[in-house]
């Protein structure tokens, strides 16, 4: 009998062990696929503020581009970091293959900031990032699925979400500006 409930604590111990090992408690426990490839533990982005959007080549936000290339490189050298994940759920605008979405990015917007592999933001396969992401308490946006391309969410140093922002607001908005400011301490 002691035996049995002993088994059963250890049994009990390794499933929550395991459960929290395979739940990431923040947006930078996940490890994800690059755009080439390879495996990237996001955890590698702790101590930065990381902006995370969907993004696709042939929406009418697409030139948004634009302005996450420009954010990024006026802040980077301050701790930021812009990781974009294709997504092709919204109106088929992101039908190319990851080499395509790469080449597209870097001929016509000069994006250097991290591109990922295209993922689902919704649904049943949405890849586990967004799910965790569409699952948490957010401002100005609350939590729930993601409306189109091109949704913004802060992630502060400590990985927790620090706000997330509408498709439509501009990589240029004065809140979102004023939001990854206060993020990266100015």
């Amino acid at each position: 009998m002691v035996s049995r409930l002993l088994m059963s604590g250890i049994v009990a111990m390794a499933v929550c062990n395991l459960v929290s090992a395979t739940e990431p408690s923040n947006a930078l426990g996940f490890k994800v696929n690059s755009i080439d490839g390879s495996q990237v533990d996001l955890s590698k982005y702790q101590g930065k503020v990381v902006v995370i959007v969907n993004v696709a080549s042939k929406c009418g936000l697409t030139p948004q581009y634009e302005g996450l290339q420009a954010m990024y490189e006026k802040y980077k050298d301050k701790g930021l970091v812009v990781l974009g994940f294709p997504c092709n759920q919204f109106g088929k605008q992101e039908p190319g293959s990851n080499e395509e979405i790469k080449q597209f990015c870097s001929s016509k917007y000069k994006v250097t900031f991290d591109l990922f592999d295209k993922v689902d933001v919704n649904g049943e396969k949405a890849c586990d990032l967004y799910k965790f992401l569409t699952a948490q308490g957010t401002k100005p946006v609350e939590k729930g699925v993601i409306s189109w391309n091109f949704e913004k969410f802060i992630i502060g140093k400590d990985g927790a979400i620090v706000a997330r922002y509408s498709p439509r607001t501009a990589p240029d908005d004065q809140a979102f500006v004023a939001a990854i400011e206060k993020a990266l301490g100015q």
